[in-house]
């Protein structure tokens, strides 16, 4: 099976590196999952897909708490706790 090689910060472009920033600005976390490392080998598609993804996260009709919620839901419903790692909701505790 072929795999891709996950690029660590001192391998990527300087075009990746802004998107990297960008992530780590947008998400408040320095933790860059492994999605992101493999696509940093083409900078174009990275940027493409992360401002797509910034996009669907954004304000609308749902809040965008709301949408990180429905994300941290359907990942612990499906047990997907690399999933989870990088989300802020994932350390919030809620009580009834």
């Amino acid at each position: 099976m072929a795999t891709v090689k996950l690029l660590s910060d001192d391998e990527l472009s300087s075009e990746a590196r802004a998107v990297f920033d960008d992530i780590r600005k947008v998400r408040q976390s320095d933790f860059i999952n492994n999605f992101w490392r493999a696509l940093a080998h083409d900078p174009k598609t990275l940027r493409r897909t992360w401002e797509s993804l910034k996009e669907v996260m954004g304000p609308g009709a749902l809040d965008p708490k709301v949408k990180e919620l429905l994300y941290v839901a359907v990942s612990v419903a499906h047990g997907c706790s690399y999933c989870i790692r990088p989300s802020p909701c994932a350390s919030v505790q809620f009580t009834a």
